[in-house]
């Protein structure tokens, strides 16, 4: 996978973008900074959503979701090991099942 292009990068094209000439196109500019016309629209997409101009989920709120998910998933694997330690201590203070007193 290449290497994404810096922030300050895509905000740049972006703002050329956005304020372009009448007559110049997307394509153009994506052109003249070398970079594809759909990465150039998702960039274009994406400043929308950071704006609040169009419905979408920000760059703080996707880390913000994906660190909320680890939490959760690392929370859960603690919940199934502390699960099966009740389990496992249980049975073994039964009388007659693994206990050696009497």
């Amino acid at each position: 996978m290449p290497k994404p292009y810096p922030k300050e990068f895509r905000d740049d094209v972006v703002n050329v973008a956005l304020r372009r000439e009448p007559g110049q196109t997307i394509k153009q500019i994506a052109a003249d900074y070398g970079i594809a016309e759909s990465c150039l629209r998702n960039w274009m997409r994406q400043a929308d959503v950071e704006d609040g101009t169009k419905p979408g989920t920000t760059a703080a709120e996707n880390t913000e979701l994906r660190e909320a998910r680890q939490r959760i998933r690392l929370l859960e694997q603690e919940n199934e090991v502390l699960r099966r330690a009740a389990a496992y201590l249980s049975q073994a203070n039964l009388p007659g099942k693994g206990s050696t007193r009497s």
